[in-house]
C-alpha cells in the first residue's frame, strides 16, 4: 500500500493526499510536478526511474489506511542531479 508521503522531498512543498500535483517513482520517493518533471526531467534523482502522477486515496479508505505523516526533506544537490538526468532523460524508463 502507498505511503501517501505528504511532501515534496525536494522543495518541501506540502503534498496531502488530495494534491493533485503530486508525483512518485516506483519506491515512492515524492516529488511536486515541478521539481519532477521540470527540475528532474522525470528522471528521479534517486533512483533514475520516471515518474507518474500519485493517485488520490478515497476519502472513506484514508480513515481506515491514512496517508503518512512522516516528511522526508532531502533537497537534492542540482549539479549531481543533473549528470543524473542528462544520463537517463533520453531513455525509456524500461531501458534505463
Amino acid at each position: 500500500m502507498l505511503e501517501i508521503r505528504p511532501n515534496c522531498e525536494h522543495c518541501n512543498k506540502d503534498l496531502p493526499n488530495t494534491a493533485t500535483d503530486a508525483m512518485i517513482c516506483s519506491f515512492e520517493c515524492t516529488y511536486c510536478k515541478t521539481c519532477a518533471l521540470e527540475i528532474f526531467e522525470n528522471v528521479c534523482p534517486s533512483c533514475s526511474g520516471n515518474f507518474v502522477e500519485r493517485p488520490i486515496r478515497p476519502q472513506q479508505e484514508i480513515r481506515q489506511h491514512p496517508a503518512s505523516n512522516e516528511r522526508i526533506f532531502k533537497p537534492k544537490e542540482l549539479e549531481k542531479a543533473k549528470i543524473n538526468t542528462e544520463k537517463f532523460k533520453n531513455l525509456s524508463p524500461e531501458k534505463r
